[in-house]
């Protein structure tokens, strides 16, 4: 059993709801109650079966808890809080004999043990009395309905590590809402209960107490033994007389001298306890496998967006929209009109090509069209980033857990990054630095050939360029003529120097080192969102990890109730 709960821990301390999904505040109250209820009492328990008998007396605010602990042990171990809410550590009373057993590695391992009244929540005050029989110890702990949030959180984390729950209420409170919602969770893990009716005119002890014990019976708490301690004088120290509480002390003393009694109280709740655990891991599972689901959403959402990004750059790179306006401009002035055909027909020397070439200023135009390409892309992956970055934003708007993380991402991740236009600037060119070494590479033999010579390195870079642009043909209209045209003489322009097959290849290994580059560039807007996503850490094995937990704590309890073998699922 131990093994299978300190996995149950496990499993429970690494599943994480990190998503805004409506109730997920509720379930990750419920996680981490559940993880402390495991830490502070299930496990130490399980460890120390015979340790003293653990009764937290809890309860509603001004209901007299200090006062009836004190008048138990018969001295005064706790304060009192005059003012509300009255924040201090709990107190915890004992036989000092038994103060071995709730060293800082026992029982609530996270509270430091003082020995001196403190306002310290995080620590738990020990306090040894010989009026307090061995094999039991008293623990006072905070208002469950405290305004204060802390004292509230400190009262359900210390009802859950009891034994025994000595729930206190008074004649004026006990209808109260907020106690009984701790009843009903005592009643559903079948913790052992007992009431405390404090505070009670005389007169209205019978009426009140036979109101309360039919509440109970309606909540599944007929068998809970009730208390009614009738309001009366307080001495000098603060107690009650001790005939006022002498019922409630027998009780606990016999219960603390009968070991088999003492045993049957914690297997009760401890059982329950365990059985919640495993009831309620379920409902964790079921929240986790809530954010897998909707992480899974939020980011097919953004990896759409981007995808078509990367898919309508390509295509727009590729089909003819780029040999528009100021590239086909600049191009057309490259090649001239006509005089291109011309050229590639004529039979010249190198030398009269070099001449005609530095007249006609053609490097300094090739330079212009190198320029205007540059510019050209840059427009259409800075249009497409922003375009995605908008879709992007739009999916995770309808979801709420997207809207908590854009509004938790400390930038504006519907536009494109700031840093976008530098990085693109610098991506462009390298690509055509790319083109440059493909040319020179594949032109190596060709350098002292005329037609090379004529349009140098750069001049046919742009050419290849201009044939990746147009390779699917997709310009329409009176463009379509133009642009075509102009892609069929830099084809032509290509092959008279390098051939077919080679230009089919350049063309081919350019059109790929623009898309990688596409799809680094598009990759790092698409970050922006996948991190924040990575970030939450939500793990889609963790429901099933937590069920799998789950069954086998259930396994061996099963076990244990029949004496017989575990099965496994």
């Amino acid at each position: 059993m131990l093994t299978s709960l300190v996995r149950l821990r496990g499993a429970l301390q690494q599943a994480t709801l990190p998503l805004e999904l409506p109730g997920v505040g509720e379930r990750r109250t419920q996680l981490r109650e559940m993880v402390d209820q495991l830490e502070d009492y299930v496990i130490p328990r399980v460890m120390t079966l015979d340790a003293p008998l653990l009764a937290v007396v809890g309860g509603s605010t001004g209901a007299g808890k200090s006062t009836l602990v004190n008048s138990l042990v018969g001295s005064r171990v706790t304060q009192p809080g005059v003012l509300r809410p009255t924040t201090r550590s709990p107190v915890l009373v004992h036989n000092p004999a038994d103060a071995g057993w709730f060293g800082q590695d026992r029982l609530l391992p996270d509270l430091h043990r003082v020995s001196q009244p403190t306002n310290d929540p995080g620590a738990l005050q020990l306090v040894p009395a010989h009026t307090v029989p061995e094999g039991l110890a008293i623990l006072d702990a905070p208002d469950v309905d405290s305004v204060e949030k802390s004292n509230r959180a400190l009262a359900t984390q210390l009802l859950a590590a009891a034994d025994l729950w000595i729930f206190v209420t008074s004649a004026a409170r006990y209808a109260d809402q907020v106690p009984w919602e701790f009843l009903r969770h005592a009643s559903e893990r079948s913790a052992a209960v007992a009431i405390v009716l404090d505070r009670t005119p005389l007169e209205a002890a019978d009426t009140v107490a036979a109101h309360l014990a039919r509440m109970l019976a309606s909540r599944g708490l007929k068998d809970s033994p009730l208390f009614i301690v009738i309001e009366g004088p307080i001495d000098h120290e603060g107690l009650l007389p001790a005939d006022a509480v002498s019922h409630i002390s027998g009780w606990l003393v016999e219960l603390a001298a009968d070991a088999e009694a003492r045993a049957a109280v914690v297997k009760q709740t401890l059982e329950g306890a365990i059985r919640t655990l495993t009831r309620r891991t379920h409902d964790v599972a079921d929240a986790v496998a809530e954010q897998v689901s909707a992480e899974a959403r939020l980011r097919e959402g953004v990896e759409r967006a981007y995808d078509r990004a990367v898919d309508d750059i390509v295509a727009a790179s590729a089909d003819g929209t780029l040999l528009r306006g100021e590239v086909l401009a600049r191009w057309q002035e490259f090649v001239g009109t006509g005089e291109l055909l011309k050229g590639l027909e004529t039979k010249v020397g190198w030398l009269r090509d070099r001449l005609v070439n530095a007249i006609k200023g053609k490097p300094h135009e090739a330079e212009r069209v190198t320029v205007a390409v540059e510019s050209g892309l840059q427009t259409l992956i800075i249009e497409q980033a922003e375009a995605a970055a908008e879709r992007a934003e739009a999916s995770w708007q309808s979801l709420a857990p997207g809207q908590a993380l854009l509004a938790g991402a400390g930038e504006d991740l519907g536009r494109a990054s700031r840093d976008l236009r530098r990085r693109t600037e610098r991506a462009v060119r390298d690509w055509q630095d790319d083109v440059l070494d493909m040319v020179r590479t594949e032109g190596a033999d060709k350098r002292s050939t005329a037609r090379f010579l004529a349009y140098g390195v750069n001049g046919l870079s742009v050419a290849l360029m201009v044939v990746v642009f147009s390779h699917t043909g997709g310009v329409t209209g009176a463009e379509a003529g133009i642009a075509g045209g102009s892609a069929a003489l830099g084809q032509k322009l290509l092959e008279a120097v390098f051939g077919d097959q080679a230009v089919r290849g350049l063309a081919e290994r350019a059109r790929r080192s623009l898309a990688i580059r596409v799809q680094e560039l598009v990759a790092g807007e698409r970050a922006r969102y996948v991190d924040l996503l990575d970030a939450a850490a939500v793990d889609p094995a963790m429901p099933d990890r937590l069920r799998d937990a789950a069954r086998r704590v259930d396994d061996v309890r099963y076990q244990s109730l029949r004496g017989g073998e575990p099965h496994s699922h």
